[in-house]
């Protein structure tokens, strides 16, 4: 992925797969329960979007146990990141990694995302979980920030999800993700509102 991590970094994403597979074994926050699954399927695969990240103030939508939120907390100290879900248990969770962690960068905060109100909106907005393409834009529109974008997180091709984006909304790009040790498709689609032009495709 040619992401470039100090050991810092790389010890508190080790800290937080521990953490992870010691809280899944009673609260059950994650079907993946090996932990050097968790460091694939979690971890790398959420450090692969790091090259898509734009602005400072970043929103991860149904973050669950923090995935994508805390590992990009972890790889870009510089950005602030706001890890939301409407699940009150795993936030709580999330709340003690980002403690045990020492992420200064990242707030966890319980609510859904249609009634979240903020100050300042987002520059960029992450959804790894959160259903269909059209509804996050829907449930999540109103927290974009003039330029911001849109962060869709997905495994194949999803032909049928971008057919259904409202006309308001532009796909800048669809990339193939490679991530180490995965051996599904992935796939990161970037969407911006109020921009015009023509999608660079990548299958």
């Amino acid at each position: 992925m040619g992401l470039d991590l100090d050991p810092d970094s790389v010890q508190k994403l080790a800290d937080y797969v521990a953490l992870l597979h010691k809280w899944n074994q009673a609260y059950n926050l994650t079907a993946v329960r090996d932990p050097e699954q968790m460091v694939y399927r979690h971890i790398l695969d959420s450090l692969s979007i790091v090259p898509y990240l734009q602005g400072r103030r970043i929103l991860d939508i149904g973050t669950g146990a923090g995935l994508p939120g805390i590992p990009l907390a972890v790889a870009c100290p510089q950005r602030e990141f706001i890890l939301l879900d409407s699940n009150a248990k795993k936030i709580r969770f999330v709340t003690q990694a980002i403690a045990t962690l020492g992420l200064t960068n990242a707030r966890a905060v319980v609510a859904r995302v249609e009634k979240l109100v903020v100050p300042d909106r987002f520059d960029t907005l992450i959804s790894r979980a959160l259903g269909g393409i059209a509804d996050m834009l829907a449930l999540a529109g109103h927290l974009c920030s003039p330029g911001g974008r849109f962060l869709a997180m997905k495994g194949v091709y999803p032909q049928e999800e971008l057919a259904a984006i409202p006309p308001d909304y532009h796909v800048l790009a669809v990339e193939a993700l490679s991530v180490p040790g995965l051996d599904g498709k992935r796939h990161v689609v970037v969407i911006s509102a109020g921009t015009s032009g023509h999608p660079e495709v990548s299958t």
